[in-house]
């Protein structure tokens, strides 16, 4: 019988002395498990004829056609454009929005007037899309909306937002900003907060002003952690949301608001195409690994900062 080393015992030490952190990081393990590796068994269906009365074991294996067929689709490729443009603008738009509203939070001085803004700026995010919706249908009417109205003030005629095809990307990404800004600042908010204020205090001294202190000593202290949630986010690039977007879609703005997690819906469950949705989203999560992957080379080389 083999003794075990002493690298086993000090794991094993380890683990004993960490135990607490351990125990509670159990439900978070078994959540994983359960919702998310268990079920990629499923992706199988990707590669069948898939018939729920038959299982994973009596139906057709048809190998790539699933595959073969979603890209010949005239609608898979106009949806994939989609998800592609309003997975891009919610990167440029949406990403460095908490980043800003943080530094700006930061400056704030009075401590019960930041305390107001940030609840304020945090209450969307607790908010589900049905209530945001409703209320963006509200502010948007070209009838009784608030911004239509400033817009005849200005002499500009009503415009319908959420029925026409040109705003609809607008609308799904500006939604998304005024929701979840506010809470996106807490990562950087705590982030700023383990900055020494002597760096700034020694800034001053030599001169500088809040813009170049923000320059030179606020920005590369959140590098770390902007490039961190920027790889988690581009690994979400093609997942937008199918509540965020559904809630919005309707039949003068599905041409340029459908995505993919909608067409899953609506192909898959809808239609009963189980093994044709489910190869879309295998490419879906296949794309979001490549690009974190990249991602994650990239940010190493460049910053030293990687998620592995």
């Amino acid at each position: 019988m083999k003794r075990k080393t002493n690298k086993d015992n000090g794991i094993w030490r380890l683990i004993w002395k960490y135990k607490a952190l351990y125990l509670i990081s159990i439900p978070s393990i078994l959540y994983f498990l359960i919702f998310k590796y268990i079920p990629l068994g499923g992706s199988i269906i990707a590669f069948q004829d898939y018939n729920i009365f038959k299982g994973f074991s009596g139906s057709d294996w048809v190998g790539f056609a699933h595959f073969a067929e979603m890209f010949k689709h005239y609608d898979f490729l106009r949806i994939l454009n989609n998800t592609v443009l309003i997975g891009l603008y919610d990167l440029i738009f949406s990403f460095p929005a908490p980043i800003i509203l943080a530094i700006l939070l930061n400056e704030l001085r009075l401590v019960m007037f930041k305390r107001v803004i940030q609840t304020v700026v945090y209450m969307p995010h607790f908010l589900s899309w049905v209530v945001i919706a409703g209320m963006s249908v509200a502010i948007l009417s070209p009838t009784t909306g608030v911004l239509n109205q400033l817009l005849v003030l200005f002499g500009i005629d009503p415009l319908y937002f959420l029925g026409d095809n040109s705003y609809i990307r607008g609308v799904l990404v500006g939604s998304g900003i005024w929701r979840d800004t506010g809470y996106g600042t807490i990562l950087y908010l705590a982030a700023l907060a383990g900055i020494n204020p002597e760096l700034y205090e020694a800034a001053q001294i030599d001169g500088a002003n809040r813009w170049k202190q923000t320059l030179r000593i606020t920005l590369p202290a959140l590098l770390p952690t902007i490039m961190i949630l920027f790889l988690l986010h581009i690994g979400k690039f093609l997942d937008f949301g199918f509540e965020r977007v559904w809630v919005f879609l309707n039949a003068l703005n599905t041409e340029n608001g459908e995505i993919l997690d909608t067409y899953i819906y609506r192909a898959g469950l809808l239609s009963q195409q189980y093994g044709y949705t489910t190869a879309v989203g295998l490419f879906k999560s296949v794309v979001g690994l490549v690009l974190v992957m990249m991602g994650n080379l990239f940010s190493r080389k460049t910053t030293g900062e990687s998620l592995y």
